[in-house]
């Protein structure tokens, strides 16, 4: 049951803004969900923090300890991101559309609509209000696009909607009595969408500017000291008008003192304020001018600017626009690079890190991700999801290997320990609706609508074997016997069971006797009875290699939707359309008993529901079933945010996952609010799109040409979360879940739970410590199983010399050899002693193999897990022994050539001097 929130598969990135934080470690948004990916051991992970909806913006601080995020609703999480922890929370009034840590670390900027606010930065302690606002500038007449801070985080140059890009000192700065203006940078057609800082690298003061708008052009600003008058207009291209007040907030500094308001002829008394200072060092920027130096067009025709970055000990820029065009431009003589097309579709995001070796695509449509280096132009990362939803998902048998199918007609290939996809594999024609793996690990088959049966070799990657049928069919469920002889699939249409051979491809047989979609296909564990599943209220049993009529048919009262094996062959289970779940004696016919689980996946209504979803009678029943691997609970799920978990034998509830908890999904909510119901319906499904922005003219005209029809996408585009899917891993440590949002990986919470086994006053950590000091290892490590503490076990385990590992072994009870197996398989996985651990297996295997045979179902989860670390070790040093014997192969070819031309070289001085002597 000790089941947690690891990883989520499928889509590495769906939209907002990309950050590389230390150089190497890339954060991107999936959802309402961060994804950490370490490009130097490429590993990704995601932080189990969720947001109230999909994240759109992300910050991190400079020195990487902590991460801002942003969602669609304007809520910010502020969070821990070394031990992954949300710390605080706040929520914007106001469309956030940039944020950003000043160098310092010590305030946050936030372009909230057409303010920008000043926030001090939170820090690790509690706090009844840990977010301070510090200053807020009210001077645009549009929402604000973008920011940037100066080295000293004293400036912002600050860009619009409304043509303009400012910049704006943080601290009021007076000049012979005179309140200092804002600098206002004028002459762009449209709205500005970068605004960059660039600074002299020997005096890290700022000296030039750059603002990229988003009809593809760049200006270059040039700043001027000019010491002598500092009253005078800053230039044609300054703005004229006073700073004015900020709204609805008294102003502060950055020490927090309150400043000498006065208004309406009322004098408010308040403390003195520092805010206002005196032109000192600090603000060498509010003496000079900017003027225009140049302006450059990126000649992209009809396309848009949708992203920019600017590396600024390059000086260089990096822009994407919206055909799925990047460009790389040395600055500040605007020299191309790169020009280079990586998408059919707009790209929403390009960063540089913090070398500037590496740029970061984002591209939200088609879920692509990209790390590519520009010196040598390779992939550093290049990964894409599934952009559409994900059908099915299937283990490999040392569950190591994930594979995916979804409705973008694509079947993908992952490897679980780094979260990657290595392989995609995209010939079907139409939506994959199932997906089995092979005994042997190196063939995939998939089913799809186009018709097909496809094998797919995976060592070769290539599509080695097709399966189709007389006539055109639909599949909709896969699966194989034991021996890989013999291959399934049910269909949609005929309401047939297509039996092939895997050896020569040909059909062997048509099962017939449904009279519905047959969704559900699975063979015996541990004979060759095939049951299937259907819509006609049956569950059937075929002998495949004896007859061809059905051998048992039960009956109910509801359609069937899906069928699940246990894994000793014993025990068939089925869930109908009413909400239950029925286990069937697949020996003796019987009926086992049924467990009603309408009101445990019951939860989540429909925007479109004029009811609460306790009311509701729709999706309460279960799609997808799946047994542990020792068959003692479980896992259902279907239409609703819940995944349950059964206990097979009392026929319980052990516990529900809540899959999401993200509003930006459909059927997320339990209560119907009232307030959000009119007339026209609820006010999300109302359609308030103005027209006269540029989003709207683009929407309307793809909905003109045929791309995008009005009502299409039912609850504007909003998605409905559910569970097609779920898997349990062979190891028994894992499963995963395909739901709306992604395949969700759950594992076994590997922390320290206190869960003592045979406790008495005598078992106590001082006592292991003190039998280690006396040399009494087998002692040592029994204490430590009996108290069961993790550390204490490695550690005692690690204490044991390669001598008395065979005694030490022989000692051990047979009823701690589980938790000393799965302490072996952590060991191995993490640990550079690999004979030590090697030679720990080899003596238990040696001392409690009768035991372990005898009761190998209860042990099979952690053999499992041990048998997939030995068998990762052994591949990579497999590829190590092979990498080796090419490069001594290499060596000793050179050796050899190196003798031969020094002997040749020797014997040539010889006849030289013979010649010489002659």
């Amino acid at each position: 049951m000790n089941f947690r929130f690891q990883n989520l598969l499928g889509a590495p990135y769906r939209g907002g803004n990309t950050v590389i934080s230390n150089n190497t470690v890339l954060l991107s948004p999936i959802g309402n969900r961060v994804a950490v990916t370490d490009l130097l051991k490429s590993e990704t992970t995601t932080l189990p923090i969720q947001s109230s909806s999909n994240v759109s913006l992300i910050a991190v601080s400079p020195d990487a300890t902590f991460l801002l995020t942003v969602d669609d609703r304007n809520r910010c999480h502020f969070i821990n991101l070394r031990r992954r922890v949300l710390l605080h929370r706040i929520s914007f009034k106001h469309r956030v559309a940039a944020v950003e840590f000043s160098p310092d670390a010590t305030l946050i900027a936030v372009a909230a609509g057409k303010l920008v606010q000043i926030w001090r930065s939170p820090a690790f302690r509690r706090e009844y209000f840990p977010f301070e606002l510090v200053r807020t500038f009210a001077d645009f007449d549009a929402k604000v696009n973008s920011l940037d801070w100066s080295p000293g985080s004293k400036y912002l140059i600050v860009g619009s909607k409304d043509l303009t890009a400012r910049i704006l000192c943080l601290r009021k700065l007076n000049s012979g009595g005179v309140k200092r203006k804002p600098f206002l940078l004028l002459g762009h057609r449209d709205s500005v969408v970068g605004s960059f800082f660039c600074v002299n690298s020997k005096s890290n003061r700022v000296f030039r500017a750059y603002t990229v708008t988003k009809d593809c052009y760049l200006f270059s600003w040039g700043f001027t000291s000019d010491d002598d008058d500092d009253d005078e207009s800053d230039g044609g291209e300054v703005g004229e008008g006073a700073e004015p007040p900020s709204p609805g907030t008294p102003e502060r500094d950055v020490e927090g003192n309150l400043e000498v308001s006065e208004r309406d002829g009322v004098k408010k008394r308040k403390r003195k304020s520092v805010d206002v200072v005196e032109d000192g060092d600090e603000a060498y920027l509010s003496r000079g001018k900017w003027q225009l130096l140049r302006k450059d067009g990126f000649m992209q025709g009809s396309a848009r600017v949708t992203a920019c970055d600017y590396h600024r000990g390059l000086d260089m820029l990096v822009v994407g626009f919206s055909n799925g065009v990047f460009g790389l431009y040395q600055m500040p003589d605007f020299v191309c690079i790169h020009l280079l097309s990586i998408s059919r579709e707009k790209i929403t995001s390009a960063v540089f890190n913090e070398l500037g070796n590496w740029l970061t695509f984002g591209c939200a449509k088609l879920g692509q991700l990209l790390v590519w280096e520009w010196r040598s132009e390779s992939y550093i990362l290049k990964q894409q999801g599934h952009y559409f939803d994900v059908n099915c998902v299937a283990y490999s048998a040392d569950s190591q290997l994930l594979a995916t199918g979804a409705d973008d007609n694509k079947v993908k290939v992952w490897t679980l320990s780094s979260g990657f996809c290595f392989v995609t594999f995209s010939e079907h024609t139409n939506a994959v609706t199932a997906l089995h793996f092979m005994a042997s690990n190196n063939c995939l088959l998939s089913a799809s609508l186009d018709g097909t049966i496809r094998a797919w070799d995976l060592l070769r990657y290539r599509n080695f074997r097709t399966f189709t049928t007389p006539s055109s069919r639909q599949f909709v469920s896969l699966t194989a016997d034991q021996s890989g002889e013999v291959i399934c699939a049910g269909t949609s249409d005929s309401f047939e069971i297509f039996v092939w051979s895997m050896k020569t491809g040909r059909l062997l047989e048509v099962l017939s006797g449904h009279e519905a979609p047959v969704h559900g296909l699975v063979f015996s564990p541990t004979s060759v009875v095939l049951a299937s599943a259907s819509h006609d209220k049956t569950v059937r049993l075929w002998d495949v290699f004896d007859s061809k009529g059905a051998v048992e048919t039960f009956t109910h009262t509801h359609d069937v939707l899906t069928v699940a094996y246990r894994p000793d062959g014993r025990q068939l289970a089925c869930s109908t359309l009413d909400g239950q779940i029925h286990f069937w004696d697949p020996i003796d016919g019987l009926l086992m008993y049924t467990i009603e689980g309408s009101r445990d996946i019951a939860g989540g209504r429909l925007m479109t529901d004029r009811r609460s979803a306790a009311n509701s009678t729709s999706g309460k029943f279960f799609t997808t079933l799946c047994y542990s691997a020792d068959g003692s609970f479980i896992l259902a799920g279907g239409s609703s945010r819940y995944i349950c978990m059964y206990d097979v034998g009392d026929q319980v509830l052990l516990r529900r996952f809540q899959i999401t908890h993200n509003l930006s999904l459909d059927g997320v909510l339990d209560i119907l609010n009232s307030k959000n119901m009119t007339e026209a319906g609820p006010l999300d499904l109302i359609d308030d799109d103005n027209s006269d922005i540029e989003e709207g003219v683009d929407k309307q005209t793809r909905e003109k040409l045929g791309f995008d029809l009005p009502g299409s996408l039912p609850n504007r585009g909003r998605p409905i979360i559910q569970t097609k899917c779920l898997r349990i891993a062979p190891t028994g440590r894992n499963f995963v879940a395909a739901t709306t949002e992604g395949v969700l990986v759950y594992s076994v919470d590997e922390s320290f739970i206190f869960d003592p086994t045979d406790l008495d006053i005598n078992v106590t950590p001082e006592a292991v410590e003190e039998s280690l000091r006396e040399n009494q290892p087998s002692k040592a490590l029994i204490l430590s199983l009996r108290l069961n503490e993790d550390s204490f076990i490695k550690k005692c385990i690690l204490a044991v010399s390669p001598a008395d590992i065979p005694a030490v072994a022989t000692s051990i009870p047979y009823k701690y050899i589980q938790r000393l197996v799965e302490a072996l398989a952590d060991l191995l996985e993490n640990c550079p002693h690999l004979e030590f651990i090697l030679r720990w297996c080899q003596e238990l295997c040696k001392a409690h193999g009768n035991s372990i045979q005898q009761n190998s179902r209860n042990l099979l989860p952690s053999l499992k897990s041990l048998q997939k670390a030995i068998t990762r070790i052994h591949q990579d040093l497999a590829d190590t022994c092979s990498s080796n014997e090419y490069m001594l192969r290499y060596l000793c070819s050179s050796v050899t050539a190196e003798y031969h031309l020094e002997m040749a070289t020797v014997n040539l001085c010889k006849i030289k001097q013979h010649f010489d002597v002659v």
